[in-house]
């Protein structure tokens, strides 16, 4: 496999790791491949992804507390739709032009 085919599989696989139903093998994955990689892309795509995921708990976990007041039900409606599209979004980013890593609008970067 190429380098460029090796970067695409596996910042796509990244970006792609929230699709799985288990929490823990959606963090593991990006995890597992930014200590397993050496490509700099890569790694990068792979601490983005890292991020989105820990953002989408975090405001998951404050929209769930909103609830009682009944915020917080459209406003996990609306998580669960970026949950969704940010992540094809950043698949086909990352297919179409993998020199480059993609960066989530909105998040806070914490890895």
């Amino acid at each position: 496999m190429e380098n460029v085919d090796q970067r695409k599989l596996l910042s796509a696989l990244c970006h792609g790791a929230i699709f799985f139903s288990s929490m823990i093998v959606t963090i593991a994955i990006p995890i597992i491949i930014l200590y397993t990689t050496e490509d700099s892309v890569v790694k990068a795509n792979a601490k983005e992804s890292l991020n989105f995921h820990i953002n989408l708990y975090i405001y998951g976990l404050v929209a769930g507390m909103l609830t009682v007041i009944l915020i917080g039900i459209p406003l996990l409606m609306a998580l669960a739709l970026i949950s969704i599209v940010m992540p094809i979004i950043a698949l086909v980013q990352v297919l179409n032009s993998p020199e480059q890593p993609y960066r989530y609008p909105f998040i806070f970067r914490l890895v």
